[in-house]
């Protein structure tokens, strides 16, 4: 029924924007509406999937431009989400898939969810003075990207911050294992290699950096990303660790950006949307929604001065 905005409820345009991401992927969506409802209505009330239920049919009914999520907001807030605070968009995604996996009934319902959003990585750690290896294989819900490389230069596109990412790293010094071969701390040569990745693939760009004062500032330099993406053509063989099946679903078009602008301490968030039913971007600015142009999109290529 078209794009509809979510009123700000004080410092909630990061939420704002992560709900709409969530509930503007059909696939998400798709999930969503079959699960379980609870039985009565102080667990309906505590269930942050079903909140989101709520809001999405109140969304999709009736022609309002904006929706107040205050019953997902209060339902979050009982589940210890601060209201009213600057949040960081990786750390409440994390914390809103948590919930969200945590409620779900269904476990086929489960299983669907980590299959649209979880990546799997296998970290290998080679002794370089014997053939000591270690493998150790974890999931995430985020791949998360330098901009910068170890020399503080900057990474001239998303391209080149996945390939660091998969870069092989020498630990050395300060930084060597104990090899139980050998029986003493020895130069390790730590790499990540990509076993798996989903069907909705979220990328987190490290723009925030801590420096040796403890001060953290925002790395806000332009970083070009492209509209499709093709890992076959960014990783080598010895960075990926899957069978050709599996890589032949390594390709993705651009669907979200959800971009901030200001500084650490202050600023806002909002997301530009494609729509994946009408092909058409949108810009949701808490309770604004305008259609935008991919031009427009990229304008979040990272400027301190952004303003929609």
């Amino acid at each position: 029924t078209g794009a509809i905005g979510l009123y700000n409820l004080g410092q909630s345009c990061c939420l704002n924007s992560l709900l709409q991401v969530f509930l503007m992927n059909i696939h998400f969506t798709g999930i969503l509406r079959r699960m379980t409802v609870p039985p009565c209505a102080v667990q309906r009330r505590s269930n942050v999937p079903y909140q989101m239920l709520l809001l999405l049919e109140k969304m999709q009914c009736g022609k309002r431009k904006a929706v107040r999520p205050i019953e997902l907001a209060c339902c979050l807030l009982a589940h210890r989400v601060e209201l009213f605070v600057q949040h960081d968009a990786a750390q409440l995604f994390l914390h809103l898939w948590n919930l969200i996996k945590k409620q779900m009934k269904k476990l086929e319902l489960v299983e669907e969810l980590s299959d649209l959003y979880t990546i799997c990585i296998q970290e290998h750690l080679a002794c370089q003075n014997c053939s000591f290896e270690i493998k150790n294989s974890s999931s995430m819900l985020t791949l998360p990207l330098p901009v910068l490389d170890s020399n503080s230069h900057r990474l001239k596109t998303l391209e080149d911050c996945v390939r660091y990412f998969f870069h092989p790293e020498e630990l050395t010094g300060q930084n060597m294992c104990f090899c139980q071969h050998c029986g003493r701390k020895t130069p390790f040569l730590q790499s990540m290699k990509l076993v798996h990745l989903p069907q909705t693939l979220t990328i987190h760009l490290k723009r925030f950096c801590f420096e040796k004062s403890s001060y953290v500032h925002k790395l806000s330099h332009c970083l070009p990303f492209p509209r499709d993406l093709d890992f076959n053509g960014v990783l080598t063989e010895n960075q990926c660790q899957a069978d050709d099946n599996e890589k032949a679903t390594w390709q993705y078009g651009l669907f979200a950006v959800v971009a901030h602008s200001g500084s650490t301490s202050c600023g806002h968030y909002c997301a530009y949307i494609q729509s994946l039913t009408e092909c058409k971007w949108y810009c949701f600015n808490d309770s604004e929604v305008c259609q935008v142009s991919w031009d427009d999109v990229k304008c979040t290529y990272g400027h301190s001065n952004l303003h929609w």
